[in-house]
């Protein structure tokens, strides 16, 4: 394919950077947003499934580095963390004006021309190697110590090649300048999820079962939800131990490595059902249809209780991180202090004891602030205005 410059209004050139292109996230899908703002840039990447990229992105112009070239990589990428700096700095982007990384790890690393401006859209620091460095599996302590050492080390001095920050949340700022000492921006991520038809009020019972299989689950049940890959950090054992004692029906979206564990936690007789991967065309009708959302993991942002909110739903959230700036307590949600099974179903019980109080509409009008509208509109200013 020949090569492409994306191009502004204004004939600025610009060009789109992604760590890599495998699973879908809330990366991903801001980035599916940025696409669309300024859908003539490229999008420069690590590495990617070509399926994944057809699926998702089929009319954008993509280009892998030279690690697409490794046989298996989109599966085997851990093992090649060491050579990823490299491949990020060999970019050649010469010809553009702006470049706007979308960098969870990597992307932030670029090296640029002087006359180019580089804005980083950072999800966050890198756990891995900064807020999670001393959870290392004991196996590799003496391996991952000194790997997470050089990558802290390069980490820190790709910080300083981007010319501005923008944070997906204050939680994220506020970490952009401990570990980078580096000020940003707060433009908060899209909802990007398309939305049904109108919420019914929190009280209402489910019209119809979104699924087509009454196996999932017993239809017009008022079930609580989660969406979240299936990773330990995500605590979705303490959810599943905590409705195994509520003994209320749980529906747990998505796919990930602890699949077969949380499976086996599941008590005999409970109603909670791991679904697995779910499409964007038949998420809403689970957010539509659900009591309440769960979120029992800290996350620096947190898309998916606002997806449920935009459906009038109240959200049950850790205490952490970027849920305390989108959720307003006993307005659209409740707390819970410590990710354990009794403090998670205790926040259970006050969800449901204030439930007649949520008000479907307010829930609704609360999350326009996280529109992709206003996330269009807040990027533009930066990139042209600035």
């Amino acid at each position: 394919m020949k090569k492409r410059q994306g191009e502004s209004p204004n004939k600025m050139k610009i060009a789109l950077v992604h760590d890599w292109l495998v699973n879908l996230s809330g990366a991903e899908r801001v980035l599916s947003e940025l696409h669309k703002i300024f859908p003539e840039a490229p999008i420069y990447i690590l590495f990617g499934d070509k399926k994944f990229v057809r699926e998702y992105l089929p009319d954008a112009y993509v280009q892998p580095s030279f690690l697409q070239l490794i046989p298996g990589i989109t599966k085997l990428y851990r093992k090649f963390l060491f050579l990823m700096p490299i491949a990020i700095e060999s970019f050649d982007l010469s010809g553009y004006d702006v470049v706007i990384s979308s960098s969870a790890v990597f992307s932030k690393g670029l090296v640029l021309k002087p006359k180019t401006r580089h804005i980083c859209y950072c999800y966050s620091p890198t756990r891995q190697i900064w807020d999670l460095n001393t959870i290392q599996n004991s196996k590799f302590k003496i391996q991952n110590s000194i790997g997470g050492h050089f990558l802290r080390l390069w980490d820190r001095h790709a910080s300083d090649r981007v010319d501005e920050f923008i944070a997906i949340s204050e939680h994220v700022r506020q970490r952009i300048r401990k570990y980078y000492r580096r000020d940003a921006v707060t433009i908060y991520p899209p909802i990007s999820l398309t939305r049904g038809p109108a919420a019914t009020h929190p009280q209402g019972a489910p019209q119809s079962a979104p699924w087509g299989s009454p196996s999932r689950v017993t239809p017009r049940s008022s079930y609580y939800l989660i969406v979240s890959r299936l990773y330990k950090h995500k605590n979705i054992d303490v959810a599943i131990e905590a409705f195994n004692k509520l003994n209320l029906p749980l529906l747990i979206i998505g796919t990930g490595p602890e699949k077969e564990k949380l499976k086996n936690k599941i008590e005999k007789g409970k109603d909670i059902k791991l679904l697995g991967f779910i499409s964007d065309e038949e998420l809403p009708d689970y957010y539509q249809n659900c009591r309440a959302f769960i979120m029992p993991q800290e996350e620096d942002f947190g898309l998916t209780p606002i997806e449920a909110m935009s459906y009038g739903k109240p959200v049950l959230a850790l205490r952490k991180g970027g849920a305390i700036e989108t959720i307003i307590e006993n307005k659209t949600g409740e707390f819970f202090d410590d990710p354990i099974p009794e403090a998670l179903a205790d926040g259970v019980r006050r969800l449901n004891e204030n439930y007649s109080k949520y008000d479907s509409g307010f829930i609704n009008q609360h999350v326009q602030k996280f529109s992709a509208d206003k996330f269009c509109k807040e990027i533009t200013e930066l990139v042209y205005n600035n």
